[in-house]
């Protein structure tokens, strides 16, 4: 035991002295004392890593988290531009003097624009819808494909352009001004509403829903009311001061492409797309607005899809714009039937969204088509009183002046927008 005993403590004194060694060496002149271990650094300084070596937990959590490069800072455009102004002291006088007039005793009123008064530019896509205030008439609002709305001073002698929102973040569809004012209600394929205050830049109100809303509309006797349609088929009824559905009207209908109140704003006409559906009875829908029930759902049963419907101003009629190149008219009461006798036809459809609207006086119709072309019609006769040949591209939408009577524009899927008197 003892040989083994002193062979074991050589080998580990042996292993040790070489640490003694260099120990006693380097403190050969120093006296013999406990001396405090030094204080760990505050910072840990940790050579950089080679490149493609391994890293452990340990040697990350001392290095830190790894500093991670500040993008380049991207400019994100205004949401509200005005490089002119919404003002009408730009307006020409006489023009001024037509607006103030409100059209009364105005002998042109059977007059037929065959005139270009204006080339509205500044869209960088097609252009969806146009819309004229009711209460500031000099203005025009577009929507287009290039997810902006621009307000159009039309008459001014110097920037046309009055203001651009960029408010949406997709295309936007529609657009409709408020009968209250500078409010301006949109509405695109970011599946929102957005109500805007024109004058004071802002976005007042945003309405979301699960859906691309295609289209809306105001309540012809409430202006906090409004329609909206959508891709999912779904219509929904707002009230803007709480900003809260009011109604909902579902019946597996296929993607909603127009709206319209009638007159007493009780009932509404619904037009959704049924190339995917074998129902051609619901292209045209009659709805109870309080009740949430189809009227009638049979009031156009031919195979067509109507990309827009428009009630007359003063009769008991609507017409909705047929894929079948032609424009249908309907009566706006029970039993809401189709005139089998008499239509609106020499325009072409070729599958465009392409609207048509009545004039002031309710005397002419006027279509687009997908040749560029306006199409004016007479509304008792049903035959084309003139065609204008305006656009390069499919006209998409119409739109009478709401006090100028011999007053139309038009906006195309070029991009362009003209204003004829």
């Amino acid at each position: 035991m003892d040989l083994l005993w002193n062979a074991y403590s050589n080998v580990s004194d042996d292993e040790e002295q070489p640490k003694r060694q260099r120990l006693s060496s380097s403190s050969s002149n120093l006296p013999k004392r406990h001396l405090p271990l030094p204080s760990p650094p505050l910072f840990h300084q940790t050579q950089s890593p080679i490149p493609g070596s391994y890293i452990s937990k340990r040697q990350r959590s001392l290095m830190g988290p790894t500093p991670v490069p500040l993008p380049d800072s991207v400019p994100v455009p205004s949401p509200f531009t005005l490089p002119g102004s919404i003002s009408v002291t730009d307006v020409h006088h006489n023009i001024l003097s037509l607006l103030k007039s409100k059209a009364k005793d105005h002998h042109s009123q059977n007059l037929i624009s065959e005139k270009l008064s204006a080339t509205l530019s500044g869209h960088t896509n097609a252009v969806n819808a146009i819309h004229w205030s009711s209460t500031h008439a000099h203005l025009l609002a577009s929507a287009g494909m290039d997810h902006t709305i621009c307000i159009w001073n039309v008459w001014s002698r110097n920037q046309k352009k009055a203001c651009m929102l960029n408010f949406h973040n997709a295309a936007v569809k529609d657009v409709k001004w408020s009968p209250q004012g500078h409010f301006l209600l949109s509405c695109g394929y970011d599946c929102t509403s957005r109500l805007v205050d024109v004058e004071k830049g802002l976005e007042t109100q945003v309405f979301r829903e699960d859906q691309i809303v295609a289209v809306i509309k105001f309540d012809p006797d409430n202006s906090n009311i409004f329609l909206s349609g959508g891709s999912k088929g779904h219509i929904k009824l707002w009230d803007v001061r709480t900003g809260k559905v009011v109604h909902n009207y579902n019946r597996n209908l296929g993607p909603i492409l127009d709206l319209e109140f009638t007159m007493n704003g009780k009932q509404f006409i619904s037009s959704c797309d049924v190339s995917q559906s074998n129902i051609s009875e619901n292209a045209i829908i009659v709805w109870d607005v309080a009740r949430e029930v189809p009227l009638s759902n049979q009031v156009y049963a031919e195979a067509y899809t109507c990309p827009c419907v428009r009630l007359h101003p003063f009769d008991s009629i609507f017409v909705a714009q047929s894929n079948g190149n032609y424009v249908a008219i309907f009566t706006s009461t029970p039993p809401y039937r189709l005139n089998k006798y008499k239509r609106y036809e020499g325009h072409v459809i070729s599958g465009f969204p392409i609207k048509c609207n009545f004039s002031l006086d309710g005397k002419k119709l006027a279509s687009g088509s997908s040749d560029g072309s306006i199409f004016l019609y007479d509304y008792q006769s049903s035959k084309v009183v003139k065609k204008i040949k305006a656009h390069d591209q499919a006209c998409i939408d119409v739109a009478f002046h709401p006090i100028i009577p011999n007053v139309i524009a038009s906006c195309s899927w070029d991009g362009s927008i003209l204003v004829f008197e």
